[in-house]
């Protein structure tokens, strides 16, 4: 069948029921973990990939085996679904504030904090939200949530991810208390699938205990753990004015560290901790020394860059170009409408080519690590990139999480999905199943 008919397919939701077989076909396949196909195809059955390689090849493979198939076929890209590694889609109704810009993080605070505690329908803006991905060609989303009403998004959306709880603002005493009792309720009481998490807000919003503790609380389940570091210049490191280790002065919050003349970085502070590691992924990574994403690196902890957000905040730009350069793990997120112009990966990939090649970066694999970041990297940030529903490539065994792009298929076509693929996803399939597809989409043919 020609790609036009994604249009009926979403109108049904399905992309071909229990056992049907359907193959996707476009001018590009770029699986990410093997190199681009032209020609090529991924067949798809029971929401998993059995199926990538020369189109000739999988259509002549199935035929001799005697299996029936729907093809779907278009003339441009197809890739994994995007992953948004960090957002909080229930702020996607404050799209009022992230149309201002700012001169710096407290700036946008008070921008921010007057129309959040107005309040809103978290749960519909939420909903809202998770849409707006399926329509940018994302399939998976590391989704931060405050209230309880937009806890649901990813769940009842169908999209794959992480739900992550936010926690900030207690103290030690506090947090001893009701704080640890309260927090493991939220964690538990969020719904599966996706996975869940906890998002200690960053090392300036949580006393110590708090930031001790979360790791544990996550890892005894099996979740989790997501925090914005180095997104305020504050977090960088500074001057010591004291020698001695911060942590045997017996002070009780990264605050206190700062006001006692401690120079430590918010990143050594958080390592200290037992807050980093494999099972945990960064926000922003601005104000990150060479010595902090060393840190990064040894721990195995992505990085979710979100440049159009810190923009309008006002911040400085990623070391993307360091990132690059030291292999670093990366992906990319697009913070939330409440400080970015749209929730579309791709516009935040654009923005980064731009800022890696200002600093300086000329390696040819610009543009293959970014979409990589943008697919694969979302994914390993959330831990979803193994086990038996991975997903963030297309590999047989995987999700059947894939997007078309209207993008030619020609030798420039990476670079321009990178550099001008925002706005241009042509439909969204997750697990399989069509979920969204442009109602113009029709010149596609149907060759077999």
């Amino acid at each position: 069948m020609a790609l036009a008919a994604l249009s009926r397919l979403v109108r049904i939701r399905g992309g071909g029921g229990f056992g049907v077989i359907t193959v996707y076909s476009a001018g590009l396949v770029v699986p990410v973990t093997a190199p681009p196909i032209a020609d090529g195809a991924v067949a798809v059955r029971d929401g998993r990939i059995m199926h990538v390689g020369e189109r000739a090849w999988v259509l002549r493979s199935l035929s001799e085996r005697g299996i029936a198939f729907d093809e779907v076929r278009w003339p441009g890209v197809l890739t994994p679904g995007l992953v948004n590694a960090h957002t909080h889609l229930q702020y996607t109704g404050m799209a009022v504030v992230g149309r201002g810009q700012y001169t710096g993080f407290d700036d946008w605070v008070q921008a921010f904090d007057p129309v959040y505690e107005a309040g809103r329908d978290w749960g519909a803006d939420a909903a809202a939200g998770a849409e707006m991905a399926l329509r940018s060609g994302t399939t998976a989303v590391a989704d931060v949530v405050t209230d309880p009403s937009a806890a649901s998004a990813l769940h009842d959306a169908r999209l794959h991810g992480i739900t992550y709880w936010e926690v900030m603002s207690w103290t030690n005493t506090d947090w001893a208390r009701t704080g640890r009792a309260q927090v493991e309720q939220a964690l538990d009481a969020l719904p599966t699938p996706p996975g869940t998490g906890l998002s200690p807000h960053a090392p300036y919003s949580l006393d110590i205990e708090p930031l001790l503790e979360i790791p544990d609380i996550v890892r005894e389940r099996g979740g989790r753990i997501h925090i914005h570091l180095g997104e305020a210049a504050f977090e960088r490191e500074i001057a010591h004015e004291h020698p001695q280790a911060w942590h045997t002065a017996g002070l009780a919050s990264f605050q206190e560290l700062r006001e006692a003349g401690f120079g430590t970085s918010a990143t050594e502070f958080v390592d200290q901790l037992g807050v980093l590691g494999p099972d945990c992924h960064i926000a922003h990574g601005v104000y990150m020394s060479a010595r902090d994403r060393a840190i990064l690196r040894e721990r195995r902890t992505t990085v979710a860059l979100c440049p159009r957000s810190n923009a309008v905040i006002g911040l400085e730009e990623p070391p993307i170009a360091a990132y690059l350069r030291e292999g670093s793990p990366i992906a990319v997120g697009t913070d939330s409408l409440s400080s970015s112009p749209s929730l579309d990966v791709l516009a935040d990939v654009a923005e980064l080519a731009r800022i890696a090649r200002s600093q300086g970066y000329t390696d040819r694999d610009l543009h293959t690590r970014l979409l990589g970041a943008a697919t694969l990297g979302g994914a390993h940030a959330m831990g979803i990139d193994v086990g038996p529903d991975r997903t963030g490539y297309l590999a047989v065994g995987a999700l059947a999480d894939l997007t078309f792009f209207d993008v030619p298929a020609g030798a420039d076509a990476i670079p321009e999905l990178v550099e001008a693929g925002a706005g241009r996803a042509a439909a969204t399939i997750v697990s399989g199943e069509v979920r969204w597809a442009r109602d113009d989409l029709e010149g596609a043919s149907d060759d077999r």
